[in-house]
């Protein structure tokens, strides 16, 4: 049973829409905010192929979607193919429904060598209440720099 917490909430310091990072001359430009702030990566509305026989959307398809919001950072600072290498925590909070807006939210975690971990939240916006958010899922994803061959490879730094 979810938390009365996660009823009603909007994400903290949601990034700007354009999701870019601000230019600072401290940075390279390759490099993502801080990790404590959250970028928009991802909105999307499920639709009824996307339901289990519940009537609510398949699990696996948010999963799905977790794992490609939650690649953009890392791909972003590792410059090349990056592969996910584990699901460190998936908690889904509330059902998704069809019609929903769902809006992901990654942060950067963890910077190591090859590795790179992201914590993705979900919130739905009810397609019958526009303008109220729902926390539905939150996870922790893992993914490492890989070469041409598939091996790890450094993060750039």
């Amino acid at each position: 049973m979810p938390d009365n917490a996660a009823m009603n909430t909007t994400p903290a310091s949601p990034a700007p829409e354009g999701g870019a990072a601000p230019a600072h001359s401290e940075r390279p430009a390759h490099i993502p905010r801080p990790a404590s702030e959250h970028e928009l990566v991802l909105k999307v509305i499920p639709m009824p192929a996307d339901c289990n026989p519940n009537g609510d959307i398949f699990g696996g398809w948010v999963m799905a979607q977790v794992d490609l919001a939650g690649s953009v950072l890392p791909a972003r600072l590792a410059q090349g193919r990056i592969a996910t290498v584990a699901v460190n925590q998936f908690i889904f909070k509330q059902p998704v429904r069809v019609g929903d807006i769902l809006s992901f939210y990654a942060t950067l975690t963890r910077i190591g060598k090859t590795s790179i971990t992201v914590q993705v939240e979900v919130y739905a916006e009810r397609f019958a209440a526009q303008g109220s958010y729902v926390k539905v899922t939150e996870a922790s994803l893992t993914y490492v720099a890989i070469d041409e061959q598939g091996r790890p490879r450094p993060v750039p730094k």
